[in-house]
C-alpha cells in the first residue's frame, strides 16, 4: 500500500492511493480516522495494513485539496548515510568506505512534496541529493542481517538537500546537513510487499528542471538495507518510526565543473521506481 500524510482544511489526514491513483482517506477529526501513520507503524504491520483497507473505504481527495506532508511528523531518529554509492565517493574525493558513514538530519529540516525547498541566506552552495528510505517497524537490537528487512515497514523518497559550504566546514556534516527547510521526504511510506526486497534493483533518479542529474540503482549501495540495520543497531536500538536514509548517487553539484547549485525558481524533482516521486521548488530563505 501506499500511504500519504496530508492536510486538507486545516485539518491532518491520512490516506491511500487506490488502484485508480486517487488518494483516498479521512482527517482526523472523522470517525473512521485510524490514527498517526507513526501510531499505525509502532502497531505492526497487520494493524497498519488493515487501517489501509480500511481509509481504500474512505473518500477521494483530489491533489487540489491537499497539503502533502512528509510521511513521519516525528520521527524518532533519522539516521543519514554518505558516501554510500561507489561512484558517488569517488567523485567526492573520498575513499570508498569500509563502514558507513554516519550522520543524524532533524525533524526541523523535513518538508513534503510539494513544499519549498529553502536555499539558505547564509549560503549558495545548496546541493541535491536523492536518495532511497528505509522506515523501521519493529524495534530491534543487535539485528541479524538475514533478518533485518523483517524489521522495516515501508520505503520512501528523500532529497537530502546539503549546504555544502558549511557541511564542509569541520569534520561532521551535521550542521550543513540540517538548515530548515532542506530535507524533503515523501510522498508516500509505501509498504515491503510493494516493492522488490531491501528495495533492491530500485531506478533512482533526481532531475533539476527537467535535467537528468543523477541516475542509478539502488543495488550500487556498497551497504544494502539489511546491512544497515543490522550495522546501525549494534549500536542504537532502531525504534519502530526510525528513518534511515540510505546515501546518494554520483552527479552531485559540487563535484561538477563547473558546479551546479539549486537556486530561487528552481524545480528539483527525486523518483525512485516504485516508490514515487518528490518534487520541489527552490525558494531564497526570506
Amino acid at each position: 500500500m501506499r500511504f500519504q500524510v496530508f492536510k486538507s482544511c486545516g485539518k491532518q489526514g491520512l490516506g491511500v492511493v487506490d488502484t485508480k491513483g486517487q488518494l483516498r482517506g479521512c482527517l482526523e477529526d472523522e470517525n473512521a480516522y485510524p490514527g498517526t501513520l507513526e501510531t499505525l507503524i509502532e502497531k505492526g504491520d497487520e494493524v497498519l495494513q488493515a487501517a489501509g483497507r480500511c481509509l481504500l473505504d474512505g473518500r477521494t481527495f483530489s491533489a487540489a485539496e491537499v497539503e502533502v506532508l512528509p510521511p513521519l511528523q516525528s520521527p524518532g531518529k533519522i539516521i543519514c548515510i554518505g558516501l554510500n554509492y561507489l561512484e558517488h565517493a569517488k567523485e567526492g574525493g573520498f575513499q570508498p568506505p569500509t563502514y558507513p558513514a554516519v550522520f543524524a538530519r532533524f525533524q526541523s529540516s523535513l518538508i513534503g512534496s510539494g513544499a519549498p525547498l529553502v536555499r539558505p541566506k547564509a549560503s549558495e552552495q545548496f546541493d541535491f541529493e536523492g536518495e532511497l528510505v528505509v522506515v523501521i517497524g519493529k524495534p530491534g537490537r543487535h539485528i541479524a542481517k538475514e533478518k533485518a528487512l523483517e524489521h522495516v515497514a515501508g520505503y520512501s523518497v528523500f532529497n537530502d538537500g546539503s549546504v555544502r559550504d558549511y557541511q564542509m566546514k569541520g569534520a561532521q556534516w551535521t550542521v550543513g546537513k540540517n538548515f530548515d527547510g532542506t530535507g524533503a521526504f515523501g510522498p508516500y511510506l509505501v509498504t515491503p510487499d510493494e516493492v522488490p526486497a531491501g528495495g533492491k534493483g530500485l531506478r533512482v533518479q533526481t532531475r533539476l528542471n527537467g535535467t537528468i542529474v543523477q541516475d542509478a540503482s539502488t543495488d550500487d549501495m556498497i551497504f544494502d538495507a539489511a546491512t544497515l540495520i543490522a550495522l546501525l543497531s549494534e549500536a542504537l536500538t532502531l525504534q519502530a518510526g526510525d528513518v534511515i536514509v540510505t546515501g546518494t548517487p554520483p552527479g552531485v553539484g559540487f563535484t561538477r565543473q563547473p558546479a551546479l547549485y539549486m537556486k530561487a525558481g528552481d524545480v528539483c524533482e527525486v523518483e525512485i521506481e516504485g516508490i514515487g516521486l518528490l518534487r520541489n521548488h527552490v525558494v531564497d530563505e526570506a
